[in-house]
């Protein structure tokens, strides 16, 4: 049949569509008793109408999915087709259950090619995630194994079949949709001669599945992030620089944003307050309002309601300096993260040395990794937050320069499209002569994604004009990193070849 001459509609069986039915299932499995009765039918279509799927072609029906609601935990472990099958023909349909059982596909031979079991799984999936359900499993026959009997037992006919040894027209086409193989079945459905009784275990896993739980519990999926591109200027005292942190964090928690994000050493101006000469006394200098700031900003992210990312600041600990962030989360705790690799610069002018611990940060708004600026330009440490499940990576910065900018742009971009993230960078603007080292900046904040359909065409999710204060906002779907990570157009995660190597932390 021409492609040109196709009607072809989606939509939910019926019981006037019985007597098609009849005639399809009958053509189809003339080889294990044909069709079902008329009640069987009845039943399924009364008990789970929207479970049952077909595709009709100017009102001839063409393809069928048929299915029930089952218990994962029964039916993801070895059974029988009879176990679906009740007194009378009726089918087992649990209305409480939490995963869809496929009972089956079948297409009309004409209609073979066009790709139509495919649109009906397809709806099935859709089903399965908007009824928020765990997976959908199948009992998959294998009816070309009789062929290969001889040569292979069932295991190995199914190896070879999924590395495309073999072709079977109902496993081939399960694996070719994202279903996998948990277990072999024996005496699935011992009428079946082709497939000498075997069936596999199939289970497709919806990604986005969220388990009962209090409505108080359910963690975010749609997190909006702010962003302060931040002006260096002139400061007379912590106090002022502070009113203008709450001035952000005031702005940021108006527009309803799950975080505040601020630039590595926003608060440096202030060491235009003491001596220049001697620059590992400023940054120490420096370091005695890091304890103030501290507590200031966590105050303010339990009274804004807000999860504030401090930008950084110097520690000292044991007469040592650390480039410290903290993670104030809107419940009272915070959380810290120590800059582990040191620039040049930072080593050279201010002693600066390097954290010995990196972690993810599980908040109320997905799980966090802070990396401050060059940091990011390390992919072992965004590899290390992706082993974590990290959803959003936040990278303070401070640069100069338009090349050290890039590189913390580029890197961080990367960092997205490699391990299947959101990353945030933000930065200081503007002219500071009178202070050391702080002469000029250079910044333009970004959001980034990974790169694929569900996000913007070239990853960006938001960014600033250069060189300007202003903040920052980017809605973010983590439901949509899940989906990426498991049927993206490519999965980075997923394929590393593991086989060839590792990442180690010590």
């Amino acid at each position: 049949m021409a492609h040109e001459e196709l009607h072809l509609n989606l939509r939910n069986l019926t019981l006037e569509d019985y007597g098609q039915l009849q005639e399809l299932m009958d053509e189809v499995y003339d080889d294990i008793g044909g069709a079902w009765p008329k009640d069987t039918i009845k039943a399924l279509v009364e008990q789970f109408p929207d479970g049952q799927i077909c595709i009709e072609d100017s009102g001839h029906l063409v393809a069928v999915a048929l299915t029930v609601c089952v218990k994962y935990e029964r039916f993801s472990n070895p059974h029988a087709y009879d176990d679906l099958i009740l007194r009378n023909e009726k089918i087992w349909h649990n209305a409480n259950g939490d995963s869809l059982y496929g009972l089956d596909v079948f297409i009309h031979p004409e209609y073979r090619g066009y790709r139509l079991g495919r649109r009906l799984y397809e709806a099935r999936k859709e089903l399965c995630r908007s009824m928020n359900l765990r997976a959908i499993l199948a009992g998959g026959r294998i009816p070309n194994y009789f062929k290969y009997a001889e040569q292979y037992t069932p295991e190995e006919y199914i190896h070879r079949v999924d590395r495309k040894e073999i072709y079977d027209p109902i496993l081939t086409f399960q694996l070719s949709n994202d279903f996998q193989v948990t277990r072999l079945m024996h005496k699935y459905l011992p009428e079946d001669e082709k497939s000498l009784g075997y069936a596999t275990l199939l289970e497709w896993r919806n990604i986005l599945y969220t388990p009962p739980s209090s409505v108080l519990n359910v963690k975010k999926t749609q997190v909006r992030l702010g962003a302060v591109q931040w002006q260096m200027r002139e400061f007379t005292s912590v106090e002022e620089v502070l009113k203008q942190v709450e001035y952000f964090v005031d702005a940021l928690s108006d527009y309803k944003s799950d975080f505040a994000l601020f630039p590595e050493f926003f608060n440096a101006p202030l060491m235009g307050l003491t001596d220049q000469m001697d620059q590992t006394r400023a940054i120490r200098f420096l370091a005695g309002f890091t304890e103030q700031f501290r507590n200031e900003m966590s105050e303010m992210a339990v009274s804004y309601n807000i999860n504030i990312i401090t930008g950084s600041m110097p520690l000292i600990e044991n007469d040592r300096v650390y480039n410290v962030s903290y993670l104030c989360h809107r419940d009272g705790r915070v959380d810290e993260q120590r800059k582990i690799h040191i620039t040049p610069h930072e080593r050279r002018d201010w002693v600066i040395e390097g954290g010995d611990k990196f972690q993810v940060f599980d908040t109320d708004a997905g799980r966090v990794a802070i990396m401050i600026c060059y940091d990011i330009e390390f992919p072992e440490l965004g590899r290390v937050a992706a082993s974590q499940d990290v959803d959003i990576i936040c990278v303070p910065f401070w640069t100069d320069t338009k090349n050290g900018y890039l590189r913390v742009r580029h890197c961080a971009q990367a960092r997205a499209i490699e391990n299947e993230c959101y990353v945030v960078i933000t930065g200081s603007v503007g002219n500071l002569p009178k202070v050391e080292n702080l002469d000029v900046q250079y910044a333009q904040s970004s959001v980034f994604s990974p790169s694929d359909f569900a996000f913007p065409h070239d990853a960006v999710m938001a960014e600033t004009t250069p060189n300007t204060e202003m903040i920052m906002f980017s809605d973010m779907d983590l439901e949509k990193l899940k989906l990426v990570r498991n049927e993206g157009s490519v999965t980075n995660l997923k394929d590393r070849r593991v086989d060839l190597y590792e990442l180690k932390t010590r």
